[in-house]
């Protein structure tokens, strides 16, 4: 929504595994929210915090809100609750509206659709974010290696 916890903890997830498989000169990798509210501020430092523990540094990020060249840009437009899938899909033209999904999708494993927002719940939230977040991550690489058709590292 804000881009300061959830979806900053996921590009900087995302991003470690992209270098560590190989493919950091492949993937382009962004996030952003479906508001202004925190437009050019860090992650929330709870975010950075927990990430930091386990070895991610997400302090470079800043929050931005989603452009209409985004849909145009991406071939896949990540929405980590139901709420903001609904405010992309509104806003995403009809020709892009296949690269529209859950993030959760690519974590069947997890059980839920939907990452819970961690900014108004307590540090343990930070880490249950970045718990899916990483299993989320495994099955997007996943999906964009075999739909791509990219060579293996």
């Amino acid at each position: 929504m804000g881009n300061i916890c959830r979806s900053p903890t996921a590009h900087g997830v995302f991003r470690q595994l992209v270098r560590d498989a190989g493919y950091a000169d492949d993937i382009v990798i962004e996030s952003c929210g479906t508001h202004a509210y925190h437009t050019g501020e860090p992650p929330d430092q709870r975010a950075q915090s927990a990430a930091r523990r386990r070895g991610l540094d997400i302090s470079d990020l800043q929050a931005r809100q989603i452009k209409q060249s985004d849909f145009e840009d991406f071939d896949y437009i990540l929405a980590m609750d139901r709420d903001n899938h609904d405010t992309l899909s509104s806003q995403c033209p009809v020709q892009h509206r296949h690269k529209l999904h859950m993030f959760l999708e690519y974590a069947p494993d997890v059980g839920r659709q939907e990452v819970p927002d961690p900014y108004y719940g307590g540090a343990d939230g930070f880490d249950l974010v970045l718990d899916m977040v990483e299993s989320g991550s495994r099955g997007l690489l996943d999906d964009i290696i075999a739909g791509h058709k990219l060579s293996a590292r």
